[in-house]
């Protein structure tokens, strides 16, 4: 793969932080083009992608379940990973959060009927594939990163995540 994720999110980073507008770049055949837009246009790029944006502003058949029967279900596991990583974080500092690139729908597994990617108790490494973030109709695999275990799994499959949104912890090695 030409270009790394983390590479990719260090880029992303300098971009945003920067008053540059366009960015285009070719490494080993691959080509990467960022264009950053005016927040208003950015608020219409992820405005299908951002649920409360969808649920709220857009359609009130989804607006319903969210308040009564989805917030409810997700309001449990939400607040559950919070105590986990409250508890883990006392217990021990070596946690990594494997955080979002990018804004998409998370996917445990390479396909509905495969297993996941990676349980908690799994071991990873640096290279490897932890879930898979679709965006624009692009799966894009997310890699650890860091070598260690997984100790919690912060976000349901086919959940929007937001980049940045941290995705899973690891007890680092």
């Amino acid at each position: 793969m030409p270009f790394r994720m983390h590479e990719l999110r260090e880029l992303i980073r300098l971009i945003d932080e920067s008053k540059i507008d366009e960015f285009e770049m070719e490494k080993d055949g691959a080509k990467l083009f960022i264009k950053k837009g005016t927040k208003e246009q950015a608020a219409v790029m992820t405005a299908p992608s951002a649920p409360e944006k969808v649920e709220v502003a857009q359609s009130p058949a989804v607006a319903e379940p969210a308040p009564a029967p989805s917030p409810a279900p997700q309001a449990a596991p939400a607040p559950d990973p919070e105590p986990k990583r409250a508890a883990e974080a006392g217990d021990d500092a070596q946690l990594h959060k494997i955080v979002s690139p990018m804004v998409g729908t998370f996917y445990r597994a390479p396909a509905p009927d495969a297993d996941p990617y990676v349980q908690v108790g799994d071991r990873v490494d640096e290279k490897t594939v932890v879930c898979i973030i679709e965006a624009m109709k692009l799966m894009n695999e997310i890699e650890a990163e860091v070598r260690g275990e997984i100790v919690d799994i912060l976000v349901e499959n086919g959940q929007l995540v937001e980049y940045g949104q941290p995705l899973f912890l690891v007890k680092t090695e």
